[in-house]
This record gives C-alpha cells, structure tokens and sequence, in this order.
C-alpha cells in the first residue's frame, strides 16, 4: 500500500514588531513584496501582511512590553531568497543594518543581519 503524504510550504510567519510600517516597508524594498492587508489585531494591536501572492509576512504589533525576549528563543532566523544577493545586502545597509555572518558555500551565498527588533534574518542567493 502507498503512504499518503500531504505537501506544503509556509503560507506566513507571524512576527512581533514595535513598527510595522516600518518593517513592511524594509521588505518591500528588500523583496519586491506588496502589503497584501493591513488591520486591527489582538490585544489593541495593529497588523500588516506584506508578501507575495503565496508567502507573507504578517507584522503584528500590540501594547504589551516585549523587551524581555531573548534572540533565538524560540525563533533563530528567518531565511530571505533573493536573487541579487549584492543589492539586497545595499538594501539592508541603506535602512541602518550592519550585515555579518557573510559565507559563500553550496548551495549558495549568504549573510545575516538583525532588524531593529532584534530579529535575525538570513539573506540567501542561489544564483
């Protein structure tokens, strides 16, 4: 008999942001991406949901004082496709981040930077 195995791919990650606006529109300029919605959300809160057609990023902040979380904790990175791995890495320097971690190893070139929040993306090119 043949195992039945569903398939998938990540729809969205939900990240805690102090400024949304501002994060949405470091990833338009980072990744091409649109504000797909944007609205109220929990706790008083304020969400935007910038992606593509499929993927998205929904940027989700609220009133309560996150300032004790802790990088990694559970959240290690979040890995970037692009692929023009120079002019995103301009991208990220023209909004005040300084890029580190930069490696070229198969499959391909990389580097990271934090956010203003402390978030860690990885930046990767396959081309």
């Amino acid at each position: 008999m043949t195992e039945v195995r569903p398939t998938g791919r990540i729809e969205h990650v939900n990240l805690t942001v102090t400024d949304p606006e501002r994060s949405a529109a470091l990833f338009e300029k980072l990744l091409g991406w649109n504000i797909r919605w944007q609205g109220p959300a929990m706790n008083g809160g304020h969400t935007i949901h910038v992606g593509e057609e499929n993927t998205y990023l929904a940027l989700y902040t609220d009133r309560q004082d996150h300032a004790g979380q802790t990088k990694g904790r559970p959240l290690n990175h979040v890995g970037l496709l692009v692929d023009d791995l120079d002019a995103a890495e301009a991208v990220v320097k023209a909004h005040g981040f300084e890029p580190w971690g930069h490696d070229d190893y198969e499959p391909g070139r990389r580097f990271y930077f934090f956010d203003w929040d402390g978030i860690e993306f990885e930046v990767v090119s396959y081309a």
